[in-house]
């Protein structure tokens, strides 16, 4: 696990001095008398409730409380005892994802991405929340629907969501340690270095799942027809426009981060490529019959060395920045808004919005970890020191 924070840092960022440039945008605290962990996503079910779920690496998922000066969360779920994580306390391991289904109102289903050791494997798993009481998930009901095996610790990705049509999107890391070196992301045969599509509704053959027909690859030998897109690294954000337009981060390794918008079928072409370009460890050829398609915007690494993907931002309350993207560099401690012409397929403006402060190795204090709508779909930032913060001007 990196380094914590030292609480005199803590307690300067939760008092907000946390910008240091002329932006007029700050972080101020959200729910601060709540002690989180390494949180990773905030969820807001599909149900009325008004409820946002925080999810917390370390295992457990917390239902924040309703008046925000509360300290008052509720424990839905918690897998501590589950030893997701390797005994050398590898960071990246651990409760990566959580999603709602779609009828949850009705039939109180949801998911949860997490790892396991012995051997070390990704599972996603379908539960239920208690009959008797709607803040508590019932783990009884686990259903594990996917096992996959892992070779590293690390590029787990682990996001889950689902699209408009009704189906789940996993997101698969290439396996991890460096350089591709399983090969697994452009393997047709391996889920890592994927976003699958499945549909939790039905059951097909041996799989706890169906497969939508119209995957593009549901009959072609060689290739595992839970997979819509290929070519990835380590996905970090993954999120839905409001015309179904599927936004993807990914990390990168020795110079450039990337945004992807995600196609059916797409090739992101990692590791043949990294951003726009070759990457040199690979000096094979990629197939002949290889068409990747380029990310939207990248960045080099003077600029960040991890990108944390977001959302469209449809907010009221930050007026320049609607139908803006909102993504940050976990490393750095940034903050940007890139506003995308789909038509004309360019970027019209990238301006960085925050910058934390730095400690004396030249990284962010403040780590954003995810960026999530809140109950107002405003902007609230999760710091994997453990904090949640709004951006505000």
């Amino acid at each position: 696990m990196k380094p914590r924070l030292k609480p005199t840092l803590l307690s300067a960022l939760a008092v907000g001095l946390l910008a240091v440039d002329a932006s007029a945008y700050t972080l101020k605290p959200a729910y601060p008398n709540v002690v989180t962990e390494l949180p990773t996503s905030a969820i807001i079910p599909p149900d009325g409730s008004n409820r946002l779920f925080l999810l917390q690496q370390r295992g457990k998922i917390l239902v924040l409380p309703k008046d925000e000066s509360s300290a008052d969360a509720k424990v839905f779920l918690d897998f501590t005892s589950r030893a997701m994580e390797a005994k050398d306390g590898k960071f990246e391991e651990g409760l990566l994802g959580l999603a709602f289904h779609p009828e949850f109102a009705k039939n109180r289903k949801f998911y949860v991405y997490y790892s396991q050791q012995d051997p070390k494997r990704s599972i996603v798993s379908e539960f239920q929340v208690s009959e008797s009481d709607p803040n508590q998930a019932d783990l009884k009901t686990e259903r594990i629907l996917l096992d996959v095996p892992q070779p590293f610790w690390n590029h787990n990705s682990g996001n889950l969501l689902f699209g408009p049509d009704g189906y789940l999107y996993i997101a698969f890391g290439d396996g991890g340690k460096r350089d591709d070196v399983t090969r697994t992301a452009q393997n047709p045969f391996s889920l890592l270095g994927k976003i699958l599509r499945i549909d939790v509704n039905t059951k097909q053959g041996s799989r706890q799942y169906g497969l939508p027909a119209d995957n593009p690859f549901p009959n072609v030998n060689g290739t595992r027809p839970e997979i819509y897109a290929l070519g990835l690294r380590n996905p970090w954000g993954l999120s839905f426009d409001a015309d179904g337009t599927l936004w993807c981060a990914d990390v990168g390794q020795d110079i450039w981060e990337e945004i992807n918008l995600i196609e059916k079928g797409g090739n992101y072409g990692w590791s043949f490529r990294e951003g726009a370009r070759p990457f040199p460890i690979r000096t094979d050829a990629p197939p002949a019959d290889a068409k990747f398609i380029e990310p939207i915007h990248e960045y080099p690494h003077s600029d960040g060395i991890s990108i944390t993907g977001g959302f469209i931002y449809r907010g009221e309350k930050l007026p320049k920045l609607k139908g803006a993207y909102i993504y940050g560099d976990w490393a750095f401690g940034k903050i940007w808004a890139l506003k995308y012409d789909k038509a004309g397929k360019k970027v019209i403006s990238n301006e960085l919005i925050f910058q934390a402060p730095l400690n004396p190795k030249g990284q962010g204090l403040m780590k954003p970890s995810a960026f999530c709508e809140d109950l107002n779909k405003e902007i609230l930032v999760l710091d994997w020191n453990g904090k949640l913060l709004r951006v505000e001007e």
